[in-house]
């Protein structure tokens, strides 16, 4: 379990980050850093919450404030703080299928569409990341397994100024790469064989595109992000939040 605790310089950076401090209104929350530890185990295993060992309290405790905090966004509040160090050099987009279990399916309408889809996989969701030069996630997007890449890309970039965009053939568009000129950044993005005119682009750094491939790798080894459990797309992405989060403050 040791593993799945964090360190000290790591907590001391992420203390300041979250609700329930001392001397903020309202009663401070019972050890925030056990319930966070917590949800860290539930992220790293992949374990249902019942199975969350009782040194880190009553599974459905964590569960309720964990659900709470997804809701109030405190997640993703926290993963925007930490990524303000990101370097936008280079940036890298990609995408990840996560198969889906069964129980993923079946949320109440009423709460919308899901970002599950039909693949080859069966269910899925798909992952849209746009990875920072550092090799860490600055924006995220949760689609349906079919839903093509190339599709969020603008979206994903849309906030920032990057030197160069890097990304496979499967984003070469038009669209996208006049998008990209747009912030005149460079453009590494291979053409596809059935383009009437080929580009150029830079095939030498063109391969520093693995950057991306081993951030995938790297959040994957959390088996709650490897395959989805969740029902709701706000708790599966308040999962990659944390998930990236814990890669910042590594």
């Amino acid at each position: 379990m040791l593993r799945m605790v964090l360190r000290d310089d790591q907590w001391e950076k992420i203390e300041k980050l979250i609700p329930g401090k001392k001397g903020e209104r309202g009663r401070p929350a019972a050890n925030n850093r056990q319930f966070l530890e917590a949800v860290i185990w539930i992220a790293r295993t992949g374990s249902p919450w019942r199975d969350l060992p009782i040194e880190f309290g009553p599974w459905n405790t964590v569960y309720i404030r964990f659900a709470r905090w997804s809701d109030k966004n405190v997640w993703h509040n926290i993963f925007a703080v930490l990524r303000e160090d990101a370097d936008f050099e280079e940036v890298y987009l990609d995408s990840t299928v996560v198969r889906a279990h069964q129980h993923a399916a079946g949320a109440a309408k009423k709460r919308g569409a899901q970002a599950l889809g039909r693949s080859r996989g069966g269910l899925t969701t798909k992952i849209h990341v746009c990875v920072e030069g550092l090799g860490q996630a600055f924006s995220f997007i949760l689609t349906g397994g079919e839903c093509h890449d190339v599709t969020q890309a603008e979206v994903l970039i849309r906030d920032i100024n990057p030197g160069a965009v890097l990304a496979d053939k499967a984003y070469d568009a038009d669209g996208l790469i006049f998008s990209i000129t747009d912030k005149n950044a460079k453009v590494v993005i291979p053409p596809k064989s059935n383009r009437k005119e080929q580009r150029e682009f830079d095939k030498q750094q063109y391969r520093n595109r693995n950057v991306i491939e081993r951030f995938f790798a790297r959040i994957k080894q959390f088996r709650r992000i490897a395959t989805r459990y969740d029902k709701l797309a706000s708790r599966f992405k308040s999962f990659f939040a944390l998930v990236a989060s814990i890669e910042w403050l590594k």
